[in-house]
């Protein structure tokens, strides 16, 4: 003889909630791993450091920066590899929304046609620490393009 058990009501009240935030899109991803946080925090300090550094094409410190040698930089002190140029940061990062967009993340700028011409650290604030232009220092500014900005994470 086949008897069926009936769940408690505590039981059934959980999997009716943990079905509804289910359906809602209420449950979350598991947050960025530690490492990847403190990673790009870490760059973050790192390019911080280089504040009033000149810009000079094709330099990757640690006295002297352009862009992607700034950021190259700035996570070779946090223990990360990345590629030379933006372009070719752009396409070694996990691409995030701007709404997970968090310091330490790289900002990259499109031209009209899509290719990647500046990158720069996310300092939190909408601003960035970056190397700018010849005759500009690396600093921290605000982050001047509404459209044509993408962002990646290490």
């Amino acid at each position: 003889m086949r008897t069926s058990v009936a769940p408690s009501p505590a039981r059934a009240v959980l999997l009716l909630v943990a079905a509804l935030a289910l359906a809602l899109g209420l449950a979350t991803a598991p947050a960025p791993s530690a490492s990847a946080a403190t990673t790009g925090q870490t760059a973050l300090k790192a390019a911080s450091t280089r504040a009033g550094m000149p810009y000079v094409y094709g330099a990757a410190g640690p006295t002297k920066f352009d862009c992607s040698g700034l950021t190259q930089w700035s996570f070779k002190q946090a223990g990360k590899s990345l590629p030379r140029t933006a372009a070719q940061q752009r396409a070694s990062m996990k691409k995030i929304s701007g709404k997970a967009l968090a310091p330490g993340d790289l900002v990259f700028f499109h031209n009209s046609s899509g290719g990647v011409y500046h990158v720069g650290i996310y300092a939190g604030s909408w601003q960035i620490w970056d190397a700018p232009k010849p005759g500009k220092n690396v600093s921290k500014r605000a982050i001047w393009a509404k459209s044509g900005v993408t962002f990646g994470r290490a």
